[in-house]
């Protein structure tokens, strides 16, 4: 039913699978509240259940937050974000460790304004808990969201960043002027 609605209202999503049971999904760029509904339903299209990261207030209205967790959400509060990282590599060697599906899916600029760069969290996160990273490309210039690229990052940030960025160089957000450059703060 998600990919049908995502067809009728223009949209198609471009998914071959993921390396791996855990793994780091970046999402980009995010200019619009639209996005998260896209997004949302490309996930429900494609049948992958992610955890993702959202900001703390959104979690704060009961109902609305209460789905947001169903979804898969977890509150991050962006003003003290220290503890997520921690958190979220020790729970995706759980994962592993275990043999469980677990992939961690954030907009790496952690607003839709105009930012200078990424914040460095999903590469940290990814880095030290020894899973893949992913792009997905939410391309509203062809009105597509594409799971494409995965990386094993090596630890070399500025060699890392480059390919990422060669991945979404002709990828159009709603908001193209609010898209940050593809490079860490």
């Amino acid at each position: 039913m998600a990919a049908a609605l995502l067809k009728l209202i223009g949209w198609r999503v471009l998914f071959e699978g993921l390396p791996a049971p855990q793994g780091v999904l970046v999402v980009y760029p995010h200019t619009s509240n639209w996005d998260f509904p896209v997004l949302v339903l490309a996930k429900w299209s494609v049948g992958i259940q992610l955890t993702f990261w959202g900001k703390d207030t959104l979690f704060r209205w009961p109902l609305f937050g209460r789905w947001l967790r169903w979804l898969g959400g977890l509150p991050v509060a962006r003003n003290r974000p220290q503890g997520a990282v921690g958190q979220m590599v020790d729970a995706l060697r759980e994962a592993r460790g275990q043999g469980r599906f677990m992939w961690l899916g954030l907009s790496p600029e952690g607003t839709r304004r105009r930012t200078e760069g990424w914040r460095t969290g999903f590469y940290r996160t990814a880095l030290q808990a020894g899973v893949p990273l992913g792009v997905v490309a939410l391309d509203y210039g062809r009105r597509e969201v594409r799971f494409q690229h995965f990386w094993q990052l090596s630890g070399q940030p500025e060699q890392d960043m480059a390919a990422i960025a060669s991945a979404l160089v002709d990828c159009r957000g709603k908001r193209p002027e609010l898209a940050a450059p593809v490079r860490l703060l």
